[in-house]
């Protein structure tokens, strides 16, 4: 109310972006939305027959594809949960897909948690996605207008969310980087793909966004390459980086029996670079 003159009572359904705004919108991010659509299938796959509907959005919280079954499709429509609806926090206030992408974390907006009256039927599950540039690319939502709806049945419908905003997320950072090696490590700390990409150089040309806060890195914008080495190279132990590169050279040189020049292959890099990183990790030929 205080920031964007909005009034909860509204009965209004969500505001819907013009259909060449729209195709526009969908134009920019048309690889993305091509590498994101399995995905969504698929989490549509196991949340579709609880009633749920899948969606996916811009970083201006325009809906740009979306999931639902066809018994369900006008209902969807009805409640805005649809291609060029607009739900931004400064149209809708509190609700999932806005709130996830003003607070850059994943969300669950339950029933009354929802700023506008006639949403309050609404749980939404949402996960954000970060972009190559560590800035905020998309919001993944599930959405569920149904009566006997949970909050715990809701925190598993999270957790599912928040699984696939991770795998399309780590898939078009692959995607941008083809011909690098990229190296992935398990962090505790975050809920968002800990990646990094690697040239044939051994230098770091790319890292997600959880990645670059991993390694107290720029959280956004261009990416300075770095030397692999000034980032892993320590006289401590091992960081889960190292470990996770040396368990990969390990297993690459196991498979080709010990040939360095097929491992390497394998690996995507040059044998020197197989053989400097070998040097540096401690393992023996």
């Amino acid at each position: 109310m205080e920031h964007y003159g909005l009034d909860p009572a509204t009965n209004a359904a969500p505001d819907l972006v013009e259909a060449p705004d729209l195709a526009q919108r969908q134009g920019e991010l048309g690889s993305f939305l091509a590498l994101a659509a399995p995905k969504l299938d698929q989490l549509f796959g196991l949340v579709g027959a609880s009633g749920c509907g899948v969606l996916l959005t811009d970083a201006a919280g325009v809906v740009l594809d979306g999931r639902c079954a066809e018994a369900d499709a006008a209902t969807f429509r009805e409640w805005g949960l649809h291609p060029g609806a607009d739900w931004s926090e400064a149209r809708e206030g509190t609700n999932g897909i806005g709130t996830c992408l003003a607070e850059k974390r994943r969300i669950i907006i339950h029933r009354g948690d929802h700023f506008m009256a006639r949403n309050t039927a609404l749980s939404c599950m949402d996960a954000p996605i970060f972009g190559v540039d560590g800035h905020i690319l998309a919001a993944l939502d599930v959405s569920s207008a149904r009566v006997d709806e949970t909050e715990g049945f809701n925190r598993l419908l999270a957790a599912a969310v928040a699984q696939s905003a991770q795998a399309i997320e780590a898939a078009n950072f692959r995607a941008f980087f083809p011909d690098a090696r990229i190296i992935t490590a398990e962090n505790d700390e975050t809920e968002t793909p800990v990646l990094l990409a690697v040239d044939e150089d051994d230098l770091v040309i790319g890292a997600t966004r959880a990645a670059r806060r991993a390694f107290g890195l720029e959280l956004c914008g261009p990416f300075k390459p770095r030397p692999a080495a000034d980032l892993f190279g320590r006289d401590d132990d091992p960081t889960a980086f190292e470990k996770a590169e040396r368990s990969a050279l390990i297993r690459a040189l196991a498979r080709s029996e010990g040939n360095a020049s097929q491992a390497a292959r394998a690996l995507g890099i040059g044998r020197a670079t197989l053989y400097r990183r070998m040097r540096h990790l401690g393992i023996q030929k």
